[in-house]
């Protein structure tokens, strides 16, 4: 089974992001902030990072680059809500795919499927 770490800071949202991802096959662990997702990753193996951006003590960006050196094997994918982080993102990290909030939770399941290779359209 694929497993996700989500950092995502607003608790509807990650709540939200958790129950769609589960309910599409993934083991799901989820963390309020970047410097809560750092031991998860030291101490289990994810096959993605799923993280906002603008987020308190450690940004999306920041974890990334952590995610990078402790477990490169890792796939990232960011949410966002900003256009300008967006642009930074795709810039410090290009192997990254950027999503743009407002989305649809079938559009998040069907860009997971396919950074893990999977075309088979998501039904939510």
């Amino acid at each position: 089974m694929i497993r996700i770490l989500l950092a995502e800071d607003d608790e509807a949202m990650r709540t939200y992001l958790s129950r769609a991802l589960e309910n599409a096959g993934y083991s799901v662990v989820s963390v309020d902030c970047g410097s809560a997702a750092v031991p998860y990753l030291e101490a289990e193996h994810f096959d993605l990072l799923l993280s906002d951006i603008v987020m308190p003590e450690m940004d999306g960006i920041e974890l990334a680059q952590k995610c990078a050196e402790i477990s490169p094997a890792t796939k990232v994918m960011f949410i966002t809500g900003f256009a300008a982080v967006t642009l930074r993102a795709s810039r410090e990290a290009p192997n990254a795919k950027v999503l743009s909030k407002p989305f649809h939770l079938r559009d998040l399941v069907i860009e997971v499927q396919r950074v893990f290779g999977h075309d088979d359209r998501a039904t939510l």
